[in-house]
């Protein structure tokens, strides 16, 4: 199953050693789930993970942020972008999560941030939007 991750649900599985964002990184790093990866995405996760304030929230180094995020790279199924889907979401760089999912054929778009991707104009693409919560609930409820 292939799923494309919002910023926020990394941060979160980073921030906190229990919660669904954790397992479902879990799941990332044990290869039962693949992530869906583009450049543009990468480079998000990237800026806000080595920010300082969110270093020091995560009470990681910037050599430990990058080795998580190689080690995410590496695991990935990786998407490059040929064109711009603009759904005019409020927050201009939630679109590159809309972009790589359904670039990726991706079967769930996992965010924190629900509502804010239902702002814009993304009606019948072939994914959906859901938390790390109701993710991890029906992953469980199909694979154990």
């Amino acid at each position: 199953m292939i799923v494309t991750v919002d910023t926020n649900v990394i941060f979160a599985a980073l921030y906190s050693k229990t919660g669904a964002s954790n397992r479902l990184f879990h799941l990332i790093i044990d290869e039962k789930l693949k992530l869906a990866l583009s450049p543009p995405v990468y480079f998000e996760y990237y800026d806000v993970l080595s920010r300082s304030e969110t270093l020091k929230k995560l009470n990681l180094s910037i050599k430990e942020v990058e080795d998580i995020l190689d080690l995410l790279a590496l695991l990935a199924k990786k998407h490059s972008i040929y064109y711009l889907l603009r759904p005019n979401l409020i927050d201009e760089k939630d679109n590159l999560f809309v972009e790589c999912a359904f670039a990726s054929k991706s079967e769930y778009l996992i965010t924190s941030n629900v509502k804010d991707f239902k702002s814009g104009e993304i009606k019948g693409l072939d994914f959906e939007i859901i938390t790390p919560g109701d993710f991890y609930k029906l992953w469980r409820q199909q694979h154990e």
